[in-house]
């Protein structure tokens, strides 16, 4: 039985389907239009959901980079796996492997953040062979002070046509989000964290 499933999954390429070759197209086509794409809100899944995006370009050869604001550490899975996926898939963190108190922001958090958004301002607007560009918790970022709403809106305007651009974190301020050609709030309706479930490596890390 499964010697004959074997068979059939291995048909020529004469025999893909109509749908596969679809997919055979768009893999070997070239990226042109890049978008402006925005995860927020409280709920659970902003990261995770550019993130994938992030892999699924890898799939068809895209490179992709990954610009985590407010984030430091190694110990995440995103983190971990870029090894196996480079060069199509890389993060750079401007963050420490701590909470920032939005009252008493560091100097130094405030540096290293800004050197954040230089880079990703770079990547964003200068020729180069990178096609998704997210900027993980950058409204979050925006919301703290530390990386002004009008810079961001200046990153969007000016940013390559063939790059898409992906921001994520809660309070997408509205600006951010008229900029932006598509936007997705991520609502809370229930979560384990309120049953006292800690992160578990694999799911939040």
């Amino acid at each position: 039985m499964a010697e004959n499933i074997k068979r059939e999954n291995c048909n020529s390429e004469k025999d893909l389907s109509i749908h596969n070759n679809w997919f055979k197209n768009i893999s070997a086509s070239k990226f042109e239009l890049g978008l402006v794409q925005v995860y927020t809100g409280n709920g659970k899944g902003k990261t995770t959901a550019a993130i994938g995006q992030a892999i699924r370009a890898c799939g068809h050869n895209l490179k992709s980079v990954i610009i985590q604001f407010l984030k430091g550490g190694a110990h995440t899975g995103e983190f971990k796996i870029q090894e196996r996926l480079e060069p199509l898939f890389k993060i750079y963190q401007f963050g420490n492997p701590y909470f920032i108190n939005k009252n008493n922001i560091l100097e130094k958090d405030l540096e290293l953040n800004k050197n954040g958004f230089n880079l990703a301002y770079e990547i964003a607007t200068q020729s180069n062979d990178i096609h998704i560009l997210v900027l993980d918790e950058i409204n979050v970022a925006a919301h703290m002070g530390i990386i002004k709403t009008d810079e961001i809106i200046n990153l969007i305007k000016n940013k390559r046509k063939d790059i898409e651009l992906i921001l994520t974190g809660r309070y997408a301020s509205q600006e951010i989000i008229d900029a932006a050609d598509l936007v997705t709030e991520m609502k809370e309706i229930k979560h384990y964290y309120n049953r006292d479930i800690p992160s578990r490596t694999g799911i939040e890390k």
